[in-house]
C-alpha cells in the first residue's frame, strides 16, 4: 500500500490546482485519473476569469496561459456582456482558452512539482478510520492518506460513498453539443430562435476587435437544444437532425459524427464540502448551467481556498479546526453561483415576456453601477468571505499592487509565489515583531503611493498593514495599531512555534 499526505480524485482543472498549492507547501500529494492521459474530448470550458488569472499570477504561472489564450472582454450576464476594462485590476479582461489547454498547462506545472498521477484507474471505494483513508482502486491497488478530496466531478463516487446529500433543482432545459461533418455550412455564431438559442463554430478561432473569427475549414461545433432535458440515454445524431430541421428547414447534410454530449441546467450543491476527512471540491461540490462560465474557475478557486488549510494542518501549524472555514466560506460562494445562474437562465428563454425582461435587464446593465456590481461578481473579483467588521478589504482579495521595498521594485502576487503569508507594513512603522512567527509568515515593509480601489466598491482608505492569507484574501487590517493582528495569526496560522 502506497501512502501520500493527500489524494485527489480527479485530475481536472480543480484536482490540478488542488495537486500543484499542496506541493508548493511541501505536502506529499498525488492525484488518481481515470484518463490515460491528459488528453479531453468534447467541448468543456472555454475560459479563465480575471480572479482565476490573479490566482495563477499569484503562483507565478499567469504567463503560460496568457500565451495560450486570447484576452478579451469575456464577462457577461446571461446574453449580455459586461466590460470589465475600468475594473481595478491587472487582469480587467478574461481569457478565451479552451479547457483542455488549461488542464494541459496546469499538469505541466504539477509535473515540474513532482505530482504523481496514478492515471487509468479509478477510485472504487474508501474506508476512513481516526488516522486516515484507505482507497482502493480499480486496478486492485490501494492507497493511504492523511485525507482524500473529490474533485471527480458532478457524479463524484467520492460524494457518494461519503453520504453527502446533493440537493438542489432537476433540469428544466439542456442542450446537445456535437462536433460533425456538415455538407453545406451554417452561418456560423449564435442564433436565437423561437426555439431556444442555436449555435455553430470551429474548434480554431480568433477574436478581433471582440468579434469570434471561426476558422475556414475543419469539423462544425454544433449547439442545439435539446427537447429531453431529463434524458438519461446519449444523444444521437438523428436528434441533431430534427432539432436543425425545425429551427432551419435543413440539417446542413450533417455526417460524420466526432462526439456528441449534452449539458442541462441541473443545479445542486454538496451539504457538506467537508466530512471528516473527506473534501469535496469543483464540480463534485456544486453543479450548474455552463451559461456564465463559472463552473471551472469556482473550482479552481476551491482548490486554492482548501490547499493552504489542509497543508498548514498536515505540517501541525494549525489546528483542525481551520479545515472547517473550507465549507464555511466556499459553500456560500457556490451557493450563489447556483442562484445567478439559474437566473441567467431563465434569461435566455424563448417568449415573450422573457424577451421583456431581458430588455430591462440589458438596460440596468448599460448603466455603470449595476454593470460593475455584476460584473465583478461574475468575473470572481467582487468574492468577500466573513471575516467580521472592520476594512473594506477584510475578508477580499488583496489587490495587486507596485510597492517599493528596500530590496526594490515588486509586487504583491510576487510576494505570494510561494505560497506563505504576508504581513504587509506600509506605514514605515518598524514596531512590528512578529519574531515568534517569523518563520512562517512573512514581514515586508514596503511603500505604496497610489490610489486603494476595491472592485464594486471603488476608493477604500488605506491602510498601515494587511495580513494577507496564502491564497490571496485579507486576514487583518491595520489602522495605524497592532490591536487584533495577534489574534489574526493564532486563528488563520496557528500559535507560534
Amino acid at each position: 500500500m502506497t501512502e501520500h499526505a493527500v489524494v485527489i480524485s480527479g485530475a481536472g482543472p480543480t484536482g490540478l490546482t488542488l495537486a500543484g498549492e499542496l506541493a508548493l507547501a511541501g505536502i506529499d500529494v498525488a492525484i488518481v485519473e481515470r484518463r490515460p492521459d491528459q488528453a479531453l474530448f468534447g467541448t468543456r470550458a472555454g475560459g479563465l476569469s480575471a480572479r482565476t488569472l490573479e490566482v495563477f499570477d499569484q503562483r507565478g504561472i499567469v504567463d503560460r496561459f496568457l500565451a495560450a489564450g486570447q484576452i478579451a472582454q469575456v464577462t457577461g450576464f446571461a446574453v449580455t456582456r459586461l466590460d470589465i476594462s475600468d475594473i481595478p485590476t491587472r487582469h480587467n479582461y478574461g481569457l478565451a482558452l479552451r479547457q483542455k489547454h488549461i488542464e494541459r498547462i496546469l499538469a505541466g506545472w504539477v509535473g515540474e512539482l513532482s505530482v504523481p498521477i496514478y492515471r487509468g484507474r479509478d477510485v472504487t471505494s474508501f474506508a476512513e478510520d481516526g488516522a486516515g483513508v484507505t482507497v482502493e482502486l480499480s486496478d486492485g491497488t490501494s492507497l493511504r492518506a492523511r485525507y482524500l478530496v473529490g474533485c471527480d466531478g458532478g457524479r463524484s463516487l467520492i460524494r457518494k460513498a461519503a453520504g453527502i446529500a446533493f440537493d438542489g433543482w432537476d433540469a428544466t432545459s439542456g442542450n446537445i453539443l456535437a462536433e460533425v461533418e456538415m455538407a453545406e455550412e451554417p452561418s456560423l455564431g449564435v442564433h436565437r430562435t423561437a426555439l431556444g438559442i442555436y449555435a455553430f463554430g470551429r474548434e480554431e478561432y480568433e477574436i478581433r476587435d471582440g468579434k469570434v473569427i471561426f476558422a475556414s475549414e475543419g469539423p462544425i461545433g454544433v449547439m442545439v437544444p435539446d427537447k429531453n432535458p431529463g434524458a438519461t440515454a446519449e444523444p444521437t445524431l438523428d436528434d441533431l437532425k430534427q432539432a436543425l430541421i425545425a429551427a432551419f428547414g435543413t440539417d446542413y447534410g450533417i455526417h460524420g459524427l466526432k462526439w456528441i454530449s449534452r449539458f442541462t441546467d441541473m443545479s445542486r450543491q454538496a451539504a457538506a464540502y467537508r466530512k471528516g476527512r473527506i473534501f469535496l471540491a469543483g464540480d463534485a461540490a456544486h453543479v450548474h448551467s455552463p451559461v456564465g462560465g463559472q463552473g471551472l474557475n469556482t473550482g479552481v478557486q476551491d482548490a486554492v481556498n482548501l490547499g493552504w488549510k489542509l497543508a498548514r494542518v498536515l505540517k501541525g501549524q494549525s489546528p483542525d479546526a481551520l479545515l472547517d472555514t473550507y465549507h464555511a466560506e466556499r459553500h456560500p460562494v457556490g451557493a450563489r453561483v447556483l442562484r445567478t445562474t439559474m437566473a441567467q437562465v431563465a434569461l435566455q428563454r424563448a417568449d415573450d415576456r422573457t424577451e421583456a425582461l431581458r430588455d430591462i435587464m440589458m438596460e440596468l446593465l448599460g448603466m455603470d453601477e449595476p454593470r460593475k456590481r455584476i460584473a465583478a461578481e461574475m468575473s470572481g473579483l467582487a468574492i468577500h468571505y466573513d471575516l467580521g467588521q472592520g476594512h473594506p478589504l477584510l475578508g477580499r482579495r488583496m489587490p495587486d499592487l507596485d510597492l517599493t521595498s528596500s530590496d526594490g521594485p515588486t509586487r504583491v502576487f510576487t510576494l505570494l509565489h510561494n505560497a506563505r503569508p504576508v504581513l504587509l507594513v506600509l506605514d514605515g512603522s518598524g514596531s512590528f515583531d512578529i519574531t515568534p512567527w517569523s518563520d512562517d509568515i512573512m514581514l515586508v515593509h514596503a511603500r505604496y503611493d497610489g490610489l486603494w480601489e476595491l472592485p464594486a466598491l471603488g476608493p477604500v482608505s488605506a491602510p498601515s498593514a494587511v495580513l494577507i492569507r496564502p491564497d490571496g484574501y485579507v486576514a487583518w487590517v491595520g489602522d495605524g495599531t497592532k490591536d487584533g493582528l495577534e489574534d489574526a495569526m493564532n486563528t488563520w496560522f496557528g500559535p507560534p512555534g
